[in-house]
């Protein structure tokens, strides 16, 4: 048995989803005519109250889209320091929309309004021009933080009330929306645009989509093309993320208490400092100095438990649907052998 939380982007299909990707009705998408693309587009959007929605390969994409979309070169992006798009996309902001980035230290990944309203810059010829605030929620660095909603509000007052643009990195927000008992319609009406991710929590095999108006995502689509997004027969692809939202999205409660279970059995050792507090399925821990982490991670490998270090004395585990409760039993048992 292998329990693997590198990652709940290690998903593989169920029988179901393999089953709606099997019988997916195909076209060419660059033309519009996927009909299981636009299905996805067209369910997705209406999910969350968007006129349209475009499919892409990766989150990654979808954000550096909503990016170039938003800006123009010599403009500035507002963001927590350990955003996704500022920490884990190759340093895209600057590669393809050539904008600076105005990082802000918030809680766990989350920032507050009155740290957006204080970063906007000036109008002087010195400096760029703030034109975008990205949040992400869960945020991954944060440990699967969740923002309060009404942080979100504010900062989306502060946003129109100053004539920037509001996105969300939305690559775990079901979990978000789940684990706060929120919906999707309250996020398309507070943000401009969103990306959601596909294949993590959710489980497909890959996919993202971006959300915002029709006059938006005609733009974003051009520019998907000129980043080489345009796929052509990609419904089977569609398919397993469109079987994703109409399936997957109420179990996430499930790996959710999973990672609570695992914060339980850690914070009874001795050798753990702090376990941030769970709130969704990523679970970060940190070791006391003296701690042996990659021995201990080396270890744990050994007996078929796979997890990441993030720095020298702290770890990740995420949670997801291809784990069972029978893996977390043997998990913490695994850890309450230890000393």
């Amino acid at each position: 048995m292998i329990i693997d939380l590198r990652s709940d982007t290690v998903t593989q299909p169920s029988l179901g989803m393999k089953e709606a990707m099997h019988t997916a009705p195909l076209g060419d998408d660059v033309f519009g005519e996927d009909p299981s693309i636009n299905a996805l587009e067209t369910y997705a959007a209406g999910l969350f109250g968007k006129e349209k929605a475009l499919f892409c390969p990766s989150g990654t994409m979808t954000n550096q889209i909503a990016i170039k979309c938003h800006t123009q070169p010599g403009d500035e992006v507002i963001c927590d320091e350990y955003s996704h798009v500022y920490q884990y996309e190759g340093g895209g902001i600057a590669f393809n929309s050539s904008a600076s980035v105005r990082l802000l230290q918030g809680n766990r990944g989350r920032i507050k309004a009155e740290h957006v309203k204080e970063a906007i810059q000036p109008d002087d010829i010195h400096k760029p021009h703030s034109k975008l605030v990205v949040l992400e929620n869960t945020a991954n660095r944060g440990g699967g933080s969740c923002y309060d909603f009404n942080d979100i509000i504010a900062i989306g007052k502060v946003c129109a009330d100053n004539q920037l643009a509001f996105h969300i990195d939305g690559a775990r927000l079901f979990n978000a929306m789940i684990a706060k008992n929120e919906n999707p319609a309250q996020y398309g009406k507070a943000f401009d645009t969103l990306s959601i991710c596909l294949s993590k929590g959710l489980g497909a095999p890959v996919g993202s989509l971006l959300l915002g108006d029709a006059a938006f995502i005609k733009k974003a689509k051009r520019i998907r093309k000129v980043f080489g997004g345009g796929m052509r027969q990609a419904g089977s692809l569609a398919a397993a993320g469109l079987y994703a939202l109409e399936n997957n999205v109420e179990r996430l409660s499930i790996d959710h208490d999973h990672a609570k279970m695992i914060e339980a059995a850690l914070l009874n050792k001795s050798f753990i400092k702090e376990v941030l507090a769970v709130e969704t399925n990523i679970l970060i821990a940190e070791c006391l100095p003296t701690f042996n982490l990659p021995g201990f991670i080396a270890d744990m490998k050994e007996k078929g438990i796979l997890f990441l270090s993030l720095s020298p004395n702290r770890f990740r585990m995420v949670t997801h649907l291809d784990i069972t409760p029978d893996m977390i039993q043997k998990l913490t048992e695994t850890i309450n052998t230890l000393h």
